[in-house]
């Protein structure tokens, strides 16, 4: 699943007309970048959840040419996004009864989904990153391949925003607006999250200024996967 439904605060004026998942770097909209990667890795079906501007995703991903093979389903939210987590809890009909990968619309990364297992230990897998300068704080400490929360090691990773989640994740979610980030501490306090540390490239794309150096980035030597 691509997170796709966001409004993009952050990204305005560029995200008034424009969905964020269709804004351009490296000569290609970000949601290029993902279909790419998972196609690569073998994925076959892609569930993209929309609400801003959502017919403009949804129009963009009729287009055979971008979606890259895969079987493209469409999770509408209407005019207001559900968040992260009851954006997935709503898709669930779509995704299946199976653990299934879900990756935030609004990052890029050199991540090979090709080590991202199929299926969490327990409730899900997460794939952190170090800590960018705008989030020195990170999110989640790694002991080993465990997710400590609280942490014990004192170090925090940043999470990417990428991740392999059982559906009973979201059993005791009713459907409606609420953060995936919540579910995912309380699982992790349990002991039921594992996760892995990818020390490749990673951005959050979440304002004008980091979207223009990432096409710099990308520009000069662009990572494909072709």
């Amino acid at each position: 699943m691509i997170l796709a439904a966001g409004r993009g605060e952050r990204m305005r004026p560029l995200t008034d007309r424009t969905p964020k998942p269709l804004l351009r770097v490296g000569g290609r909209a970000l949601i290029d970048w993902h279909l790419a990667a998972l196609a690569a890795a073998g994925v076959e079906r892609v569930v993209v959840n929309v609400a801003w501007l959502g017919s403009s995703i949804a129009q963009y991903l009729d287009d055979p040419a971008h979606r890259r093979g895969l079987d493209v389903r469409i999770s509408d939210e209407g005019q207001a996004a559900l968040e992260t987590g009851g954006g997935i809890r709503r898709a669930l009909p779509l995704l299946g009864d199976e653990p299934f990968w879900v990756v935030n619309g609004d990052v890029w990364s050199d991540f090979d989904y090709r080590v991202l297992p199929n299926a969490p230990r327990g409730l899900a897998h997460l794939v952190l990153v170090d800590n960018p300068d705008h989030h020195p704080e990170g999110d989640f400490a790694l002991a080993g391949d465990r997710i400590q929360e609280p942490p014990r090691d004192g170090r925090r990773l940043t999470f990417a925003g990428i991740g392999c989640y059982a559906p009973e994740l979201f059993a005791n979610s009713a459907d409606g607006v609420f953060r995936l980030a919540p579910l995912l501490r309380q699982a992790a306090t349990q002991g039921g999250v594992d996760g892995t540390h990818h020390t490749g490239r990673w951005c959050d794309v979440g304002t004008p200024a980091r979207l223009d150096a990432l096409d710099r980035l990308l520009g000069g030597d662009a990572v494909t996967h072709e």
